[in-house]
């Protein structure tokens, strides 16, 4: 869908949530804890969002669409990836450029 493809190739980090999901909430605080203000994208609130939905899943979100996070326009997946990814430590570096130096 052109928009998830715009969103994620003008934006570094791109969070696809839904409003009322507590695993989203915890993604975002996760990253603005590490330095990144990520874009947070609620397709909830969206009128398209059934079809961003349906084209999230396609792209590779497997159990659920949401989150879905992109890092250097590439899906890097849901809750339980970018769990993984921080805890081999993995994931601050693909973040690295991207975090703010304050």
């Amino acid at each position: 869908m052109e928009k998830i493809k715009a969103l994620t190739s003008e934006n570094g980090v791109v969070i696809f949530t839904k409003s009322t999901c507590c695993l989203c909430y915890a993604v975002t605080i996760l990253f603005q804890e590490l330095g990144v203000n990520p874009v947070v994208y609620e397709i909830d609130q969206d009128p398209q969002g059934r079809e961003m939905e349906k084209a999230l899943l396609k792209q590779g979100c497997n159990s659920s669409p949401v989150p879905a996070v992109y890092i250097g326009g590439k899906l890097v997946g849901s809750t339980n990836e970018v769990m993984s990814l921080h805890l081999s430590g993995s994931l601050i570096p693909l973040l690295k450029p991207y975090q703010s130096l304050s």
